[in-house]
């Protein structure tokens, strides 16, 4: 079973559970802790499956082994950290909860440019991808400097700042798909154009050789 299926089996699985929690709460009206824990379990489990159909996608491409190893990796580890979470374990320390969201992020950024990295783009767009893994990663730079260190002041500049990077990140993740549908038709036009001048070639030869025959 390849990785993008056992991922959407995974997510078609937690979403059924999450369904039926919802069906029993609406019709027998017991919402307790132990629904609310098991709710957010499937959840953590349904969103854990997103981000592995994204990393998996990029795995399997073959052009991205190592991200997509890495994504995956991070986004099981942010699952179980959440999990443990959620049922109560860990959720006084604080230490933990910030490294909890520090993997969480990291999982979300890597899904997000492995999604991003399934673009196959000309060489004059390939500056966007680059340029999405720079604001992303000054994003979750940020971000995580808000998490461990919590500075007092400048909270405007940083807000404003984060504000313009995660702008950026939009209009990148918008433009790209973009870029790689001009990218596949430009490709798919070279190759036509490489046939029909193969195609020549070969209708030069043929007349060629008929003309010969006839000459004969």
């Amino acid at each position: 079973m390849n990785l993008k299926r056992l991922f959407l089996y995974t997510l078609i699985g937690s979403v059924a559970v999450s369904a039926l929690i919802g069906i029993g709460v609406i019709l027998f009206g017991n919402f307790g802790e132990l629904e609310v824990r098991v709710l957010m379990t499937t959840l953590t489990i349904t969103v854990t499956s997103i981000l592995g159909l994204a990393n998996g996608a990029y795995y399997e491409s073959g052009r991205g082994k190592m991200l997509g190893t890495v994504g995956i990796v991070v986004s099981v580890i942010a699952a179980v950290m959440s999990l443990l979470i959620v049922w109560d374990i860990f959720d006084d320390y604080e230490n933990y909860i910030k490294a909890s969201l520090t993997a969480m992020l990291f999982a979300i950024s890597t899904s997000h440019l492995s999604l991003l990295s399934l673009a196959r783009l000309d060489r004059r767009f390939e500056w966007s991808n680059m340029a999405a893994r720079i604001v992303i990663g000054a994003l979750v730079g940020l971000l995580l400097f808000l998490i461990w260190f919590m500075p007092e002041g400048d909270g405007e500049i940083l807000a404003r700042v984060m504000g313009v990077l995660a702008i950026l990140i939009a209009t990148l993740t918008v433009v790209t798909p973009v870029f790689h549908k001009l990218s596949v038709g430009e490709d798919e036009a070279a190759e036509i154009d490489a046939e029909i001048a193969a195609l020549r070639e070969r209708l030069a030869e043929l007349e060629a050789r008929r003309a010969s025959l006839s000459e004969d």
